[in-house]
């Protein structure tokens, strides 16, 4: 076993009997607590042939892996070093692989801990691009996030933001500008998503952004900074939900970008060179020079760093886009007026009151390609409306033949036939994406497609290929499929156009001719010579041909005919593929291929046209095409146990496609196989596939037995990533829809995720973030449906103790006209439903439910059987938990979780222990301070008894002569049990009712 920690090994020191070894670590660099770290395991070493200082630990038989994905590591080294005119802060670097981690990437002085599954072969393809980007993310994290380290929590953004924007310019060197700037924009548009959804991402939340000059009159705002209108607490990374954590990274990472463009590159590089030689100062010195707040970093300090390097002062930037949160929305159209040779330009800021979207004042960058070039053009956005005349540079020209000059100064020639009068060939908002923004244009589809044929930027052609779904037209058609065939086009653009061309051709099924789409471009780019329906051997060397390979049969897959369903050439197309499928002569593994083509099967399946009522599903009752499909799935799941690929991708995608084929009706809907594959011991990317699968058959199939299942898993499972995952999953799929009546919306659901929440997940902070979203998702911030109203609650709930004042007295509930009907079929009710109080009303807290709750069970039992009641005086307070914690979002109500019921916590009651003595003493306390709140009560419960007996009686005696005395002299007593009658009906008639007793007394154990 190996010992691996932060600083340099000095030393081994073996036991005398040589059975323990001591390792001594030295770390002379200064670090936080959070950054040290230790691993310990059978690691194989390897120290890497570049770079001595820097060594590599794995698990056993993973060395040959290690060294392929580590080989180009020393570049990120030697990239950093140059890029911030530093060195590398620490005197040694280590990187170890191990299993069983949540995240992949965990950075710490001097060491990283990764997860074992970025290692990968020469034969891989697809993992390449992932790990090499964790490895560069990892060591950037070294420099900004350890050796230069938050000062407090909201702080956080700056060494993520830092350190990803430093991993975003290695990936430009290492992949190029196109990979770089998809990237970017993916980026965008997933905090834009976000922001939408849940509301504006505040990066710096500590401090209120100051105040605008304009509102200098009103008065000012209330800071918006501490509560943006998420349901979670947005100061703290323990009370952050994980998904709010990922994409603050990600705005971090674009706000760095924008500051790029507002300082420029080298600036800003020399920005962080500062920040990094007064930190390697400050670690030179002792504590007690004071100087090693140099080596934290806050927004006012690196404000300040900034001015101090380019004299430019960017508190408004910062306010602007760090303190507050949301991005902005823009509309643009645009008409040529002719006579003028104008373009009137409109951007509209409608949206602004809407959630996560902001109003932007500023400068915005508008490019305009005309038939003379790209002409770009600044406009000062101030209200939501702006309108600009601008002028053109060269007038229309269809006929005539003339290159085009682009903006990469390349000149082209087009096919200007579409054209209007205009000579605007396409407008482009916001090309560098400097701000964070949304963006909607409305132009011609001709615009568009011109956009897509002959703009040079990436993120214009991917925003091209979106707009086009819209416009299914011949042209269209031929632009996306000009652009599949292009072998200069990026491979992501082809890729998209061929999902877009699948579109396209769905709506224009009715008008379409010839064969289905990009069968003839896969046949002409993969088929052998002889024969184009049989696909030549596999040859990946070319990576753009190899993704082409992959993604064109699942575009494919989604064609359908004018009936909805799959056309019958697609299926045998695909059939064709696993047939002819040959990887003997090719030197890269083809298991995400054969994942692919499985993932394309799945895609290809409709829903049961008609299936009789009641009828079996067999394979005699399966269609021949689903039979061939199923035949196939199972084919390939088999061989996966026999002879497993590279992160078993084959079972993963069969897993997927046999949950297809249950939810459409072709299988039996049954959850066993996929609870065999989610066991612990599997691979991990089965057990997450496998655990979708039951998440989405839990929600539409699902029983109690199968949620409890899942909940089961999220709570006990030994691996921390699959716990955190699932919990994600059933976020994104949640098992019913929010205040809609479902079979599993029960209270104990509610009980067990708010245990969990406020208890028993103190040391997993991600995890209980996650079942928070999980509650979110599920119930909001008001109180779930299954539970009683808070107004019946809080009329149930006995008041607090105190001292007995005339106040405090029992007060005569206003006396609604029942009939006598119906307190009668109170008093029918069972026991347990006649007093409904929570049982968690103390001051918000940590519950620690079902303690002690084993005697108390047994002695409501006795209860029930006769057994007499105490006296007054002997009267117990009914249990409750020592830590409750109200719901969100109902603070209005008394404290305590509204809308509890007693029987909430039985389920684990008898589970736990009781608790210590000093918590007994503690609750006896409790207990004697509220002992007298129940007399009331318990003297109103003997009154009412004796009120009924003392009817009956006289009922029995003389029903005629006494009716109208009988009246008048229950009217007074009738008043106060009428009270509790009442109270006790609503809150009876609004949950379940637990097994009916004989006894119509109201117990108070």
């Amino acid at each position: 076993m190996t010992a691996v920690s932060c600083g340099d090994l000095v030393e081994v020191v073996y036991t005398p009997d040589m059975r323990r070894k001591t390792f001594h670590y030295v770390l002379n660099t200064p670090a936080c607590a959070p950054n040290i770290a230790l691993a310990v395991g059978p690691f194989e070493i390897f120290v890497d042939p570049y770079m001595h200082e820097v060594t590599h630990f794995c698990l056993p038989q993973l060395l040959s892996s290690l060294k392929v994905s580590a080989k180009y590591m020393h570049e990120a080294f030697e990239f950093y070093e140059e890029t911030l005119s530093n060195r590398y802060p620490y005197s040694c670097y280590k990187q170890v692989f191990v299993d069983e981690i949540d995240e992949d990437i965990n950075a710490y002085a001097t060491m990283s801990i990764l997860n074992t599954n970025l290692l990968h072969s020469t034969a891989i393809i697809d993992q390449v691009y992932i790990t090499k980007k964790a490895m560069a993310q990892a060591i950037a994290e070294q420099f900004f996030g350890c050796f230069i380290s938050m000062q407090n929590w909201s702080d956080t953004w700056l060494p993520k933001g830092i350190s990803t924007y430093l991993t975003g310019l290695y990936a430009k060197k290492c992949f190029g500008n196109n990979e770089y700037r998809e990237w970017i924009q993916s980026e965008l548009q997933e905090v834009v998503k976000y922001e939408e959804q849940f509301g504006g991402i505040i990066l710096d939340p500590s401090q209120a952004p100051a105040p605008l000059p304009i509102a200098a009159n009103t008065p000012a705002p209330a800071p918006r900074a501490p509560d943006p209108g998420f349901y979670f607490p947005i100061k703290n990374l323990h009370t952050m939900s994980p998904k709010y954590i990922e994409v603050l990274r990600k705005k971090a990472h674009l706000i760095m970008r924008m500051l790029e463009h507002r300082i420029g590159q080298e600036l800003l590089l020399q920005v962080f060179n500062k920040q990094l030689s007064l930190a390697a100062n400050a670690a030179q010195q002792k504590i007690e020079s004071g100087l090693w707040s140099h080596m934290l970093i806050s927004t006012n300090v690196f404000a300040k760093a900034i001015f101090t390097v380019t004299g430019k002062d960017m508190s408004v930037f910062i306010d602007q886009w760090v303190r507050t949160g949301g991005h902005a929305k823009f509309s643009l159209s645009f008409i040529f007026n002719r006579k003028r040779n104008t373009v009137e330009l409109e951007i509209r800021q409608d949206t602004t009151h809407q959630r996560g979207i902001r109003k932007y004042v500023g400068p915005l960058v508008v490019n305009i390609q005309e038939l003379d070039g790209t002409f770009k053009h600044t406009l000062q956005i101030e209200g939501t409306m702006a309108r600009a005349d601008i002028t053109c540079h060269s007038k229309s020209r269809r006929n005539k033949k003339k290159k085009i000059p682009l903006c990469t100064g390349e000149e082209v020639d087009m096919d200007l036939s579409a054209m209007d009068d205009s000579p605007v060939l396409w407008i482009r908002l916001d090309p560098e994406m400097t701000i964070m923004r949304a963006v909607q244009i409305e132009q011609p589809d001709y615009q568009w497609q011109y956009q897509l044929r002959h703009e040079r930027d990436v993120t214009a052609q991917l925003e091209a290929i979106e707009a086009l779904q819209h416009h299914p037209t011949p042209p269209t058609r031929l632009a996306l499929t000009d652009t599949i065939e292009n072998e200069h086009c990026y491979y992501k653009v082809r890729l998209r156009a061929a999902h877009c061309l699948t579109k396209v051709g769905n709506a224009m099924v009715a008008t379409w001719s010839g064969p289905p789409a990009m069968l003839a471009i896969f046949r002409k780019l993969f088929g052998s010579a002889s024969c184009r329906r049989i696909i030549k051997q596999n040859n990946f060397s070319n990576f753009q041909h190899y993704f082409l390979q992959k993604t064109i049969p699942v575009a494919m897959a989604g064609l359908r005919n004018a009936h909805g369903i799959c056309p019958q050439e697609v299926l045998a197309f695909l059939m064709d593929l696993f047939k002819y499928n040959d990887n003997s002569k090719n030197r890269y593994s083809d298991n995400y291929y054969r994942a692919a083509l499985i993932e394309a099967l799945g895609a290809t399946v409709t829903p049961v046209i008609s299936v009789q009522q009641g009828t079996a599903i067999t394979a005699e009752s399966l269609s021949i095409d689903t039979k061939a499909i199923l035949e196939e799935v199972t084919r390939n799941l088999n061989l996966e146990k026999l002879l497993p690929c590279y992160k078993y991708t084959v079972s993963v995608a069969c897993l997927k496609v046999i949950r297809i084929l249950q939810k459409f009706g072709h299988l039996p809907s049954n959850p066993h196989l996929f609870r065999a594959y989610a066991a612990y011991g599997q691979f991990i990317d089965v057990r997450i596939a496998a655990l979708e699968a039951l998440v989405d058959f839990t929600r539409v199939d699902g029983k109690w037995e199968d949620l409890e299942f899942l909940l089961d898993m999220a709570e006990m499972d030994p691996h921390p990533g699959v716990r955190h995952r699932l919990v994600r999953l059933m976020v994104e799929n949640p098992p019913f829809e929010r205040a809609h009546k479902h079979r599993l919306d029960k209270p104990d659901l509610v009980d067990r995720i708010w245990n969990l929440i406020n208890g028993m997940l103190s040391h997993d902070a991600k995890l209980r973030c996650d079942l928070v979203d999980l509650y979110y998702t599920l119930y909001g911030t008001k109180v779930p449906f299954c539970l009683p109203i808070p107004e019946i609650v809080a009329i149930t709930k006995p008041k607090k103790a105190g001292p007995p004042t005339p106040e405090r007295e029992v007060k005569a509930a206003p006396v609604q006209y029942v009939k006598h009907e119906s307190i009668e079929e109170v008093e029918s009710l069972p026991v347990s439903n006649k007093r409904k109080a929570s049982p968690n009303r103390d001051p918000p807290g940590p519950s620690n439910p079902g303690v002690e709750h084993g005697p108390e069970l047994k002695r409501q039992k006795q209860d029930e059987r006769g057994i007499p009641v105490p006296a007054e005086g002997k009267v117990k307070s009914e249990y409750y938990s020592d830590n409750s914690a109200s719901l969100p979002g109902i603070m209005g109500t008394p404290p305590g979780p509204v809308g509890f019921e007693p029987g909430m916590f039985k389920k684990e009651s008898e589970e736990h222990k009781p608790k210590s003595d000093s918590s007994n003493k503690s609750k006896k306390k409790k207990k004697d301070k509220k002992k007298h709140k129940h007399k009331h009560k318990h003297k109103h419960d003997h009154k009412h008894n004796k009120d009924k007996e003392k009817k009956e009686k006289d009922k029995n005696k003389d029903k005629e002569k006494d009716k109208d005395k009988e009246k008048e002299k229950g009217k007074d007593k009738d008043s106060s049990a009428l009270k509790i009658k009442d109270e006790t009906l609503s809150s009876a008639s609004s949950s379940q009712s637990p097994e009916p007793t004989a006894t119509n007394e109201f117990l108070f154990p």
